[in-house]
């Protein structure tokens, strides 16, 4: 608040008498108007400031207005860090143990257990190349092309390309996975399975976890899921049916064409990816467990046919995954069907027994 100013008069004998007392006083308190008056204008002046600085902080920011850097703690904790990819991957290598598949992601795991056959394949042209140079430096005089390609890959000096091949699993004919061995000695599994004499009944069982679907450069342009297997079982049909335990009360000549007739039916049956528990535990039993073909033998002498199986969760499944599976046996004169299943446990990788064959009764 702004105070007037009071001028001191005197007169000509005051002035005398008091000297220049009246003039003191107009001056000190001129002063102190002054004072109050700068500070009034100080006031003003924070307050101006104060208000363009408010205006300028509600204003959009150019794009060439220069940010205020941002506290070292919030960079960091804003900045996603991606991982440094490993040198020296090849991502159109068949045995790359794994890949570069993290196997330990939060992601649900499937497991596969599959019946098919194992085939060898050149992923690009080069790696066709560099095989026909290592051919030549083989002694396969005398040999089918296929024992030639097994005698090359079996030497210990061309495991090189052994790891440069992509593998394929086909089912039924499909081409239905691509194999990659969880641990890089296992590659000895892949040569094995590429017989030098191959029959058309021949048998690969591949055991492991499905993975992602191939890039389109891993195995020329063959885009289908990427199998890291555990194990591989190779084997023919009459090595499988010849070492099924006969059962006591049938001759050789009873159980033979029985138990080649039921796999043949179970092989039909089991024409799946064996990626479902259902199917991971029918592939297992076809494979596992020969209690079935002496089952299967037993009830053919009987005068019945196998008219079904079937693979459904079992009641006593709480914290594991049981599955039961039923095999269907119908007279052939009567229409009367008989039921017998076993229970099967697929809640990990490999699946396992849980109750023997034993007769089944619908609820």
């Amino acid at each position: 608040m702004d105070m007037p100013v009071r001028w001191v008069t005197a007169s000509p004998s005051e002035l005398t008498s008091s000297g220049y007392e009246g003039c003191i006083a107009q001056t000190s308190r001129a002063g102190e108007v002054d004072e109050m008056n700068n500070l009034i204008l100080k006031e003003r002046n924070m307050t101006e400031q104060t208000e363009t600085m408010e205006q300028s902080l509600d204003q959009p920011v150019k794009t060439n207005d220069m940010r205020a850097p941002a506290p070292y703690s919030e960079v960091r904790s804003n900045t996603a860090i991606s991982p440094q990819a490993g040198a020296g991957t090849c991502s159109s290598c068949g045995g790359n143990g794994g890949g570069g598949m993290n196997l330990n992601d939060t992601a649900t795991i499937s497991y596969v257990y599959a019946i098919g056959r194992v085939e060898a394949r050149f992923p690009n042209l080069a790696a066709e190349k560099e095989f026909a140079q290592a051919t030549g430096r083989t002694e396969t005089a005398g040999k089918t092309d296929q024992q030639a390609f097994h005698a090359v890959l079996s030497q210990r000096q061309n495991r090189y390309l052994v790891r440069q091949l992509c593998w394929v699993l086909t089912i039924q004919g499909l081409e239905t996975y691509l194999l990659q061995p969880r641990d890089p000695a296992d590659i000895d599994m892949l040569v094995d399975a590429i017989r030098p004499m191959p029959a058309p009944n021949d048998i690969d069982v591949v055991i492991g976890l499905r993975g992602p679907i191939a890039p389109p450069d891993m195995c020329n342009g063959l885009m289908v899921p990427i199998i890291v297997f555990d194990q591989i079982y190779s084997f023919g049909r009459d090595e499988l049916i010849k070492a099924i335990p006969k059962p006591e009360k049938l001759t050789d000549k009873q159980f033979g064409p029985a138990a080649e007739e039921l796999f043949d039916r179970i092989m039909q049956m089991t024409d799946n990816a064996g990626a479902t528990d259902e199917h991971r535990v029918l592939n297992y039993l076809a494979m596992r467990y020969p209690a079935i073909y002496a089952k299967a033998a037993e009830k053919y002498g009987g005068d019945y046919s196998m008219t079904g199986v079937e693979v459904i969760p079992s009641s006593l499944s709480s914290t594991r995954k049981i599955f039961k599976a039923i095999f269907s046996y119908t007279h052939r004169n009567t229409d009367f069907t008989e039921k017998f299943f076993v229970r099967v446990d697929a809640t990990e990788e490999f699946p396992f027994l849980v109750t023997k064959m034993s007769p089944y009764y619908d609820r």
